[in-house]
């Protein structure tokens, strides 16, 4: 596959998903014929903003019902399709796991052997892009100070999430072994990896329950009004995101892993400065960071432990995006862009009026 040709017909897992959704709208403008799947067409919230796209687009976006969890369920989306973007899977934050084996590594890890088992199925397809994250390169930020020069890279695999301790970086590892496992038990397609970090920027599906949008939710919700903690994030747009996937289908060179993020880790209180950069009145936002020790006293009663506290408050690193750049031929957008666009999307669907939807990756 190469330069988006007019007509090419590719399928994307999950297309309500918050980088789904950008993923399709950029494919139909890119030309591309899309098929995408959803857990359930009947779902209008869910659908609704695809259906949009559709009608700006005639004849070239086709949804189809599919189940991570069912054998079987993604062949007839498949059919005839030249590459495959596995988006789908759940990213949950902590606290809104109940049971980590059922909630996220059942829909990773099956999920992704089901898709695999239709691509081994379909012939015309010679390429998948795997959506992964940066959890399936670390387990917790102190795992990135053992690395060479503490830089974090795409050469690493997590060895210390598990389903107790961080089941979805744990998820997304196992997800991700298991596709190039599959990948390397055959010669008809070839696999590249997309490996995100915190993915921000603005949502075009207000239904989506990622966990990017529910972590951002708590800092322009206010709950950290008192003072921000000295939490840092490795940072993604959306938008590039979206942009590194399909430049992973459309470079035939492209291959192995890429790491997509900012080289530089972004703090709550970073983020807090710049959007009270553009809205100064807004009390929600933290005006001051908060020292070390009210978090590591007061961090188990909102539901942080103290292993957790340890291996990330106050740590920061840099990240080697090299790879995503030379070969993909990404440009970053700005922090602030994608945090300011991020907070206009946020208050135009609503999500910080009392029960607006809570919904990304670390």
């Amino acid at each position: 596959m190469s330069n988006g040709p007019v007509g090419e017909t590719v399928l994307v897992t999950g297309g309500s998903g918050f980088v789904a959704a950008h993923l399709v709208r950029e494919l139909l403008e890119r030309g591309y014929r899309v098929r995408t799947t959803v857990r359930g067409t009947a779902n209008a919230a869910k659908t609704g903003p695809l259906r949009t796209m559709g009608a700006h687009h005639p004849g070239r976006l086709e949804i189809f019902e599919a189940d991570l969890l069912r054998e079987g369920s993604f062949d007839e989306a498949m059919k005839g399709c030249a590459v495959v973007f596995h988006v789908a899977s759940p990213f949950l934050m902590p606290e809104k796991i109940k049971d980590g084996r059922r909630d996220v590594v059942a829909p990773a890890l099956l999920g992704t052997r089901n898709v695999l088992a239709s691509v081994e199925r379909t012939e015309t397809v010679g390429r998948v892009v795997f959506t992964s994250t940066v959890g399936a390169i670390f387990g917790d930020y102190s795992d990135v100070l053992d690395m060479d020069d503490r830089i974090l890279s795409e050469k690493y695999f997590n060895t210390t999430s598990t389903v107790e301790n961080n089941p979805y970086h744990y998820a997304k590892t196992i997800a991700e072994r298991a596709a190039w496992e599959a990948e390397a038990a055959q010669d008809r397609w070839r696999m590249v990896s997309v490996n995100p970090g915190l993915i921000l920027g603005p949502s075009l599906t207000p239904a989506s329950d990622s966990g990017s949008l529910f972590l951002l939710d708590e800092l322009l919700k206010g709950y950290f009004c008192y003072g921000a903690p000295d939490f840092s994030f490795t940072t993604a747009d959306v938008r590039d995101v979206a942009l590194a996937h399909i430049a992973a289908a459309e470079h035939p060179e492209a291959h192995g892993r890429y790491i997509v993020a900012a080289q530089e880790m972004t703090s709550f209180h970073q983020m807090a400065r710049i959007l009270l950069g553009h809205h100064p009145r807004n009390l929600r936002l933290p005006r001051t960071a908060l020292p070390h020790w009210p978090v590591r006293l007061l961090g188990p009663a909102f539901g942080l432990t103290q292993d957790y506290i340890r291996k990330h408050l106050g740590i920061r690193f840099h990240v080697d995006n090299t790879r995503s750049v030379t070969e993909l031929g990404l440009t970053y957008r700005p922090i602030e862009e994608t945090l300011v666009d991020h907070y206009r999307s946020w208050r135009e669907q609503g999500r910080g009026r009392a029960g607006g939807v809570s919904g990304g990756s670390p």
